[in-house]
C-alpha cells in the first residue's frame, strides 16, 4: 500500500527507527522527504511523535506538508539544520525534550512568538538559559500547560522572558492568565512567589521544586489559587508559618512543602484543605504539637512530618484516619507513651528517633496490613510480647533498636513469615538466640523475592509523571487532552535504614524488595549460636556482635550463600574459624574481633582481603594477615586435668589443716588458763601434776645420764 492511500491518517509515530533515503512502503513514512506523492495524503495528520535519531533523516519539507498538524512531540533527536518548523506555527501543543536545544532554537523556533493558539509547551531537559525564551513572551495568552523543568533557568529568566528584574515578575498572573499546569522544577530560579500568581484562578498544578526560591508564601497566592490540586514547593528556602489562618486552598489534594525553612506551629488554615490525600512537611523547623484536628482529614493516605521540632504526645485522633497508608513522624521531639487503644490502619509506620516511652502497645501489631514498623531510638521498655505476632501478619520490616527492651526473644516472633529486616540491637535482651528463625521465608530461600514488595517500591519525592505523549494504546492523546485527575498521581517510595557492612545504609525503591538482614547486636544474649542460623541462605547481613555468646562458630555458616556482612565480634566464641567460610563468595565484611578464637586464619578467596582489625583481640589466632606465625604461636592453655585438680585440692587441705591445728592448740591453752584461774581446786591438782612429772623427768634423766 502506498503513502497516497493513507487519507485518514491522524497519528504519525516516527520514533526509534533508522530510515534511509528511499521511500518504499507505509513503514517508511519519514524518509528523507515526505514526497510530493505523499503530500496530499498526509494533510489530515494532526499529531506527530518523533523520538530517537530519526530526525536526522527527515527533510526540510517534511513537517511543512502536514497542514493539519496540531501536536508535535520531539525527543532525543540530535536536531540539525535539516529540519525546519517554518509553516507549522498553528500548533496547539509542542514538546521538545532532551535536545541540544540552544543551537537549534536560534534558527528554527523564532516562530514561537506567533503561536497565539498554543495551549501546551514543554521544553524540559534542554539546558535552556533564559535568553532563548524572549520569543515566547509576546502572545501566550492561550497557554494552559507550561513545563520548563530540568533546565538551566536562573534569575535571567525574568529579564529575558518578561522584564528586567531579578525575580519572577509581579504581573506573571496577568501575562499567563489561563495556565492550568506550570512546572519550573529543577532550575536555578530564585526570589519569592509573586502575589499576582493568586490571579491564576484556573491553576491546577504548580511545581516549583528544587530551585532557590525564598521568602514567605504571599497571602494573594494562598487565597487566590483556590483551584490548585497539586502544589509542590520542595527543596527551596521558603520560610514562615505553614498554613496560616487565611489560607484558602480548598481544592488541594497533594501538598509538598518538604526541605524548606518553614517554622512555627501548624496553622489552622490547613483545615480548609479537607480533600488532602498527601501532605509532606518533612525536613523543616515546624514546632509545637501535632494538632488534634488532624483526625478530620478523612481521605488522607500519606502524612509525612519527619525531621522537625514537633513535641508532645501522639494524638489519639490519628486513629480516625482510616485511609492512612503511611505515617512518618520520625526525628522529632515527641514524648510520652502510646495509649494501648491507639490503632492505625497504615502500611508504613515510622516513629524512630523521638523520646517516646512506656511499653509498645499490642494494638500496633493488630493491623494485618502493616508492612514496616520503625520504632528505633526511643525509650520503650518492657518485654517483647509473644502476643504481638501471628502468622497472618504481612510485616516485612521490624526495627526496634536503641530502646530499653529486655527479656527473651520469643519464639512467636518467627511467625512473621514475610519478615525481611529485623533489628533488635542496642537493647537489654537476654537468653539464647531462637533457632526458629529458619522458618522465615525471606531469609531461608536463596533469591527469594516477596513479589508484593515490587508494589511497595515508592519514594518520598512523590513525583508527578510528566505527560510525555505516551502511546500505550491507539488513540491516546497528548497532554491537555487528559483530565488532571488521571495526571496527578503521587509515586510514593518506601525508604528504610538498616546497618549493613557496619554502616547505616538507606534502602529504597526496587532494592528494598531484595534486602534482608538480622541484627541482634549489643544485647546480653548468651549460649551458643544455633547451627540452624546457618540455614538462612537468603540473608545478606547478620550481626551478633557485643553479646556474651560462647562456643564455636557453626560450620553451617558456610550455607549463607548470599551473605555480604557477618559480624560476630565482642563475644566469647572459641575454637577455630571454619575453613568452610571461604565458600562465602559474596562476603565483603567479616568481623570476629575480641573473642577467644584460636588456630590459623583462612587466607583463601575473599578472606585474603579482610583487614587485620577483623581479628584483633584473639591472642591465639595466627596467620600472615596478622603477622603472626602459626609455627611459633602461643597455643591456648589446655584444660586442667583431674590429677592437677586433686593436687591443688591436697595443697589447699594441708594449709587448712595447719591453721586449724594452731587455732585449736591456742584455744586449748586459753581454756586451761581460764579454768585454773577460776577454780583453786583444779589449780592445786594441776600444779601437783606438773611437780610429779617434773620429778619423774629429772629422775629418769639423771639415771640414764649418770649411769
Amino acid at each position: 500500500m502506498g503513502v497516497r492511500n493513507l487519507t485518514n491518517l491522524k497519528w504519525l509515530d516516527l520514533s526509534n527507527n533508522e530510515f534511509n533515503s528511499s521511500l518504499t512502503s507505509s513503514a517508511s513514512l519519514a524518509a528523507r522527504d515526505i514526497t510530493e506523492e505523499a503530500r496530499g495524503s498526509l494533510e489530515v495528520v494532526e499529531a506527530v511523535k518523533i523520538a530517537g535519531e530519526v530526525v536526522e533523516a527527515v527533510g526540510n519539507r517534511s513537517l511543512r506538508n502536514l497542514k493539519s498538524l496540531k501536536k508535535l512531540y520531539m525527543r532525543d533527536n540530535g536536531i540539525n539544520s535539516s529540519l525546519t518548523l517554518t509553516g507549522i506555527c498553528e500548533l496547539k501543543n509542542l514538546a521538545i525534550l532532551d535536545l541540544s536545544f540552544n543551537s537549534f532554537y536560534d534558527q528554527h523556533l523564532k516562530c514561537l512568538h506567533n503561536l497565539s493558539n498554543l495551549k501546551g509547551l514543554d521544553l524540559s531537559t534542554n539546558w535552556l538559559s533564559g535568553k532563548y525564551l524572549s520569543y515566547v513572551a509576546d502572545d501566550l495568552t492561550s497557554l494552559e500547560y507550561l513545563s520548563l523543568s530540568n533546565n538551566n533557568l536562573e534569575s535571567s529568566l525574568a529579564y529575558d522572558l518578561f522584564q528586567p528584574t531579578s525575580q519572577l515578575p509581579e504581573n506573571i498572573g496577568t501575562i499567563l492568565p489561563r495556565l492550568l499546569y506550570v512546572d519550573m522544577s529543577k532550575n536555578l530560579l530564585e526570589g519569592s512567589i509573586p502575589s499576582s500568581m493568586g490571579g491564576m484562578r484556573r491553576l491546577h498544578l504548580l511545581d516549583l521544586s528544587s530551585n532557590n526560591f525564598s521568602g514567605e508564601l504571599p497571602n494573594g497566592f494562598l487565597n487566590g489559587c483556590f483551584s490548585l490540586k497539586f502544589l509542590k514547593l520542595s527543596n527551596n528556602k521558603f520560610q514562615g508559618q505553614i498554613f496560616p489562618r487565611h489560607m484558602n486552598l480548598t481544592q488541594l489534594q497533594w501538598l509538598y512543602l518538604d526541605n524548606n525553612n518553614f517554622s512555627g506551629k501548624i496553622g489552622n488554615g490547613l483545615l480548609n484543605a479537607t480533600s488532602l490525600v498527601v501532605l509532606d512537611i518533612s525536613n523543616n523547623k515546624v514546632s509545637g504539637q501535632i494538632p488534634h484536628w488532624i483526625g478530620k482529614f478523612s481521605i488522607i493516605s500519606h502524612l509525612v512530618m519527619s525531621n522537625n521540632l514537633l513535641e508532645g504526645s501522639l494524638p489519639i485522633e490519628l486513629s480516625n484516619l482510616k485511609s492512612l497508608s503511611l505515617l512518618d513522624v520520625s526525628k522529632n521531639r515527641l514524648s510520652g507513651s502510646i495509649v494501648h487503644d491507639f490503632t492505625l490502619s497504615v502500611d508504613y509506620l515510622y516513629m524512630q528517633k523521638n523520646a517516646l516511652n512506656g511499653s509498645i502497645p499490642k494494638s500496633l501489631f493488630e493491623n494485618s496490613n502493616l508492612i514496616t514498623l520503625d520504632l528505633r531510638g526511643n525509650k520503650f521498655f518492657g518485654n517483647i510480647d509473644s502476643h504481638w505476632f501471628n502468622d497472618r501478619s504481612t510485616l516485612h520490616v521490624l526495627l526496634l533498636s536503641g530502646n530499653d527492651l529486655q527479656g527473651n526473644i520469643p519464639n512467636q516472633l518467627c511467625q512473621l513469615r514475610k519478615l525481611g529486616l529485623l533489628d533488635l540491637s542496642r537493647n537489654k535482651l537476654n537468653g539464647s538466640i531462637p533457632p526458629c528463625f529458619i522458618n522465615l521465608t525471606c531469609w531461608s530461600v536463596v533469591g527469594k523475592i516477596v513479589h508484593t514488595l515490587l508494589n511497595w517500591a515508592y519514594s518520598w519525592d512523590f513525583a508527578i509523571d510528566r505527560l510525555d505523549f505516551s502511546y500505550d494504546r491507539l488513540g491516546s492523546s497528548f497532554f491537555m487532552d487528559e483530565s488532571f485527575d488521571e495526571i496527578l498521581h503521587a509515586q510514593i517510595t518506601l525508604k528504610v535504614e538498616f546497618t549493613m557492612k557496619n554502616r547505616l545504609e538507606s534502602y529504597e525503591g526496587y532494592i528494598f524488595g531484595h534486602i534482608s538482614g538480622l541484627d541482634l547486636s549489643d544485647n546480653e544474649l548468651t549460649g551458643e549460636i544455633p547451627s540452624k542460623i546457618g540455614e538462612l541462605q537468603g540473608i545478606l547481613a547478620l550481626n551478633l556482635s557485643y553479646n556474651s555468646l560462647s562456643g564455636p562458630i557453626p560450620k553451617s555458616f558456610a550455607h549463607l550463600k548470599e551473605i555480604e556482612s557477618l559480624d560476630l565480634s565482642h563475644n566469647k566464641l572459641s575454637g577455630q574459624i571454619p575453613l568452610q567460610l571461604t565458600q562465602l563468595y559474596n562476603l565483603e565484611v567479616f568481623y570476629v574481633a575480641n573473642n577467644n578464637l584460636s588456630g590459623s586464619i583462612p587466607n583463601q578467596a575473599q578472606f585474603g582481603s579482610f583487614n587485620e582489625s577483623s581479628y584483633e583481640g584473639n591472642p591465639y589466632l595466627c596467620g600472615q594477615l596478622i603477622k603472626k606465625s602459626c609455627t611459633n604461636a602461643t597455643m591456648p592453655q589446655p584444660p586442667t586435668t583431674m590429677k592437677d585438680e586433686d593436687d591443688n585440692e591436697s595443697v589447699i587441705d594441708m594449709e587448712a589443716f595447719g591453721w586449724s591445728f594452731v587455732g585449736s592448740y591456742v584455744t586449748t591453752i586459753l581454756v586451761l588458763i581460764v579454768i585454773l584461774w577460776i577454780n583453786s581446786y583444779w589449780r592445786r591438782h594441776w600444779f601437783n601434776f606438773i611437780d610429779v612429772h617434773l620429778y619423774l623427768c629429772f629422775y629418769w634423766f639423771s639415771k640414764y645420764i649418770w649411769h
